[in-house]
């Protein structure tokens, strides 16, 4: 089974993280982990300002803030994976990279916000729920 497993960094991502690799019937020899971070897309008066050099150096240096820790974690557990990053809006890339990947599943940590805090802010993790073609679990 390919799973792909969007990470942002946070305690949420860790969670889920640690639920994968305690669950070895879903991340087992014969699997295989996508790790995506989605960084946010800069807007292009200050690309054009600092250089898309610039920004795609700093992109570079924010995802692999992010994804260093989690591919030493996943390595020491000796788990088949890859990982990478992409710029834009986060359950929009999400969904175009499960779709490219061919995923079988989507894995992610959820912030967990209720009723009220998802109407007013809005949530990645709900939307790529609601959008995803394929099985998604959630982890809180």
């Amino acid at each position: 089974m390919k799973i792909l497993f969007p990470v942002d960094g946070s305690a949420f991502t860790k969670k889920a993280l640690a639920f994968l690799v305690t669950h070895e019937n879903m991340c087992g020899s014969d699997d295989e982990l996508v790790v995506i971070n989605v960084q946010p897309t800069i807007p292009h008066r200050v690309q054009r300002m600092v250089g898309a050099t610039t920004v795609r150096e700093y992109h570079n240096d924010e995802a692999t803030k992010v994804l260093k820790p989690i591919e030493r974690f996943l390595a020491k557990h000796k788990l088949n994976f890859r990982a990478s990053w992409v710029t834009g809006l986060p359950a929009n890339e999400i969904l175009k990279f499960a779709a490219k990947e061919k995923a079988h599943m989507i894995v992610m940590g959820t912030h967990g916000h209720g009723l009220i805090g998802r109407a007013v802010m809005g949530s990645v993790a709900q939307r790529v729920l609601a959008e995803a073609t394929i099985p998604v679990l959630l982890v809180k």
